[in-house]
């Protein structure tokens, strides 16, 4: 028996007797939190004033930054979009196994372009890079999945920027997830720095040609704009100790700003743009400083917040912040009573790297290899073991 379920009971029996306790502390700060949302509404200059002491102890800290526009504002959708090019890309890939008989990853890229009232059917691109030998080993370290998944972000972003080269009129591209790199930093530094230059290189391209690029950011777990208002309420004392200083740890943006009984945001309405406050501001600098506000692409009675990410030229201009904030809710409103963007789900279908897609390519780069008499080595005894358990369950 795999699983002790007596002693999953058990605890699960705990985790209900807790649950009046936790609903109480829950309801409490989330009421403390709508109160200092409302308080600090335009109190801006003090709200950046607060995170610029919290950064000078703490210069690593992760927050919403105030820009103009008061915290609690709402902006309605604008026109529909009647002109524009939309690209959109999705990524995944198959990270080596070191148990499997033949190390090998891939990276595959699919991507959606369609023009706004053209009548012409979306054209539909895939880009597939496998790396084999040497390739896996970067600067002498195995690759990691962190690493992967870098080089897929990469990819994802690369293609937006080859497939908007020349096209006339406004451009808008987006990926899932967020502008932000992620990961792999500890596992080989040498080449996430790499990545992340080239990464700079393809968004400062795309700013260089005007074109809107975001990320896309479904069912946020972020707390940005929460920890703003942590820092807001931490007085001196506290502000010195702000890395263990949560009031609020319960409470997610999600909730502030997607409250099923008073949502901040009406269907189709965006939040005010904040600056993203990390560490990360030391790479994202200038025009590509990255920004961020929230988007309720939900229904009357069924919100759905939203984080969208767009570096400093978007924020910038107004007619591309509108422009990307129609083009969202209508790419949402395509999907019916599940909103996510049609053309990041169709470019999601186009890349999405199947298990029996992956067993061909393992066949095919193992016959190969054998054609050239190159040495194979075998799959590991566990995952053989592993194999032969599945096959006597079965």
């Amino acid at each position: 028996m795999p699983i002790n379920y007596q002693e999953v009971y058990t605890q699960i029996k705990k985790i209900g007797k807790g649950a009046k306790e936790r609903r109480k502390k829950k309801e409490e700060a989330q009421a403390s939190a709508r109160d200092l949302l409302s308080f600090y509404d335009s109190k801006l200059d003090e709200l950046r004033s607060k995170v610029d002491s919290a950064k000078a102890v703490d210069p690593n800290i992760r927050c919403a930054y105030p820009l103009d526009e008061s915290l609690g504002s709402s902006h309605p959708a604008p026109a529909p979009v009647v002109q524009a090019t939309l690209i959109a890309a999705d990524g995944s890939q198959i990270t080596p196994d070191r148990h499997a008989a033949i190390q090998f990853c891939v990276v595959n890229v699919g991507a959606i372009q369609m023009k706004l009232g053209s009548g012409e059917t979306p054209a539909i691109f895939t880009d597939t890079e496998l790396l084999y030998g040497d390739d896996l080993l970067p600067n002498g370290f195995p690759m990691s999945d962190g690493l992967v998944a870098l080089k897929r972000d990469l990819a994802e972003r690369s293609k937006l920027d080859v497939l908007s080269k020349g096209l006339q009129g406004s451009v808008v591209t987006f990926t899932d997830g967020p502008i932000e790199l992620w990961g792999a930093k500890g596992e080989d530094a040498h080449s996430y720095v790499e990545i992340v230059e080239r990464y700079l290189g393809v968004l400062s391209r795309l700013q260089s040609r005007g074109v809107i690029t975001a990320g896309y950011v479904d069912k946020p777990s972020a707390d940005l704009v929460v920890r703003l208002l942590e820092i807001a309420s931490a007085d001196n004392e506290q502000v010195q100790k702000i890395k263990e200083f949560h009031p609020l740890r319960s409470v997610s943006d999600r909730w502030l700003f997607g409250d099923r009984k008073d949502p901040l945001l009406p269907p189709g309405h965006r939040s005010a743009v904040f600056v993203i406050q990390s560490s990360s501001e030391k790479k994202y600098t200038g025009t590509l400083t990255l920004h961020f506000f929230y988007l309720n692409v939900g229904t009357e009675g069924h919100p759905w917040p939203v984080r969208v990410e767009i570096p400093k030229w978007v924020a910038d201009d107004k007619e591309k912040l509108d422009l990307l904030h129609g083009v969202l809710v209508e790419q949402c409103r395509m999907m019916g009573s599940k909103p996510y963007p049609y053309l990041l789900h169709r470019a999601h279908e186009t890349a999405v790297v199947k298990m029996e897609e992956k067993q061909q390519i393992e066949q095919m780069l193992a016959m190969e290899l054998r054609n050239q008499d190159e040495e194979m080595d075998e799959g590991s005894y566990k995952q053989s073991a592993k194999d032969g358990a599945g096959r006597t369950r079965m």
